[in-house]
């Protein structure tokens, strides 16, 4: 059982005793996306499963998503869960399947589990899409994906290319090497590669945040067809929170992340990004005023509906300004949000 409360990707708090049924998928719903250069509708999927593996073993400083997780998930209740989720399936072009850790960890997933997906979703959709960690990539399970779906992609949390970044700020332990690896897999049999990328991990400053995402994209831009920025938000249960709640995290401005897809627009791969929580305090904000619009304007970009941000302005981008240059000489990240607080005490 759960002893504290999650958050969904909708920033929607879950009970704090919530015990998941592992016989019922964890979500589902319809976003927009690109296939072929066209606006389109996905269908996206999170299967309950018993989890990343890493997350049992200390897990990375801002997932949360191992309280989706169940240890009690048995094959049968997988097929029922994939029964129950296809049956929502309305023709949608694609396909994102999640399950909160790896689609080709057989612990997690099961042989046999995985071909009923990725036939059921294949036959009904153009592309599918998965997420995995690089050491679970093998040759013969991206064939197997490509011998049921038209077009296969393979998502990582690659997070950072930065070794020390991904040590000491995230505690991931698979880098840019392996990345790289799994990443010729994926193209040599013929399927695509998107490549997830944080920004602003804990410990890092505004700048160096912006800094990491910008120089991490260029180093897999060869390897990779799309690259995701993920603005850290604050899920229930991880590092990241706890810091968060003492006033040593906040979450990254959304101006940040305008600045590195202004940045990393002039990559080969398509580069996107879409906020979780955009203008709620867990989740990448700027002052409240602007939010809505600029995380608009971040999902329109990444759908290719606009090419800049030119037009957006508002009183708080000072202030983003004043954090990025005030946060170097402190050698600190400051949670400017909470430091203004204080000063009306």
């Amino acid at each position: 059982m759960c002893s504290v409360g999650v958050s969904d990707s909708m920033g929607h708090e879950r009970g704090r005793h919530h015990k998941p049924d592992p016989r019922s998928f964890v979500s589902a719903w319809t976003e927009k996306d690109l296939l072929d250069g066209n606006v389109v509708d996905s269908f996206v999927v999170i299967f309950r499963t018993t989890g990343c593996y890493w997350a049992r073993s200390g897990g990375c400083s801002m997932c949360g998503y191992v309280f989706d997780t169940s240890l009690d998930v048995s094959e049968d209740d997988l097929m029922h869960q994939l029964n129950t989720a296809g049956e929502k399936h309305q023709g949608q072009p694609i396909t994102k399947i999640f399950n909160s850790g790896s689609f080709f960890d057989e612990h997690e997933v099961p042989p046999q589990f995985r071909k009923a997906v990725l036939k059921e979703f294949g036959g009904k959709s153009r592309k599918v899409l998965v997420e995995t960690l690089a050491p679970f990539t093998k040759k013969e399970l991206v064939e197997e994906a490509l011998s049921f779906c038209d077009k296969f992609e393979v998502a990582f949390g690659l997070e950072s290319a930065t070794p020390a970044v991904l040590m000491y700020s995230v505690n991931k332990p698979f880098g840019l090497e392996q990345h790289v690896k799994a990443a010729s897999i994926v193209h040599d049999c013929g399927g695509s590669v998107k490549t997830y990328l944080l920004v602003k991990p804990p410990f890092l400053t505004e700048r160096e945040a912006v800094e990491d995402a910008v120089t991490s994209a260029e180093k897999v831009a060869d390897c990779s067809d799309t690259i995701s920025f993920n603005p850290v938000n604050v899920q229930r249960g991880t590092l990241v929170e706890r810091l968060w709640r003492r006033g040593q995290f906040r979450p990254p401005w959304l101006w940040s992340v305008t600045e590195v897809l202004t940045r990393a627009r002039r990559l080969k791969p398509r580069v996107m990004s879409d906020p979780t929580a955009a203008g709620l305090p867990r989740g990448a904000h700027n002052c409240g005023e602007c939010d809505a619009t600029l995380a608009t304007a971040i999902r329109d970009f990444s759908l290719r509906l606009r090419q800049d941000f030119g037009g957006i302005d508002c009183e708080c981008v000072q202030r983003w300004l004043d954090t990025l240059e005030l946060e170097g000489p402190l050698q600190a990240s400051l949670n400017m949000d909470a430091l203004l607080d204080r000063m009306k005490w």
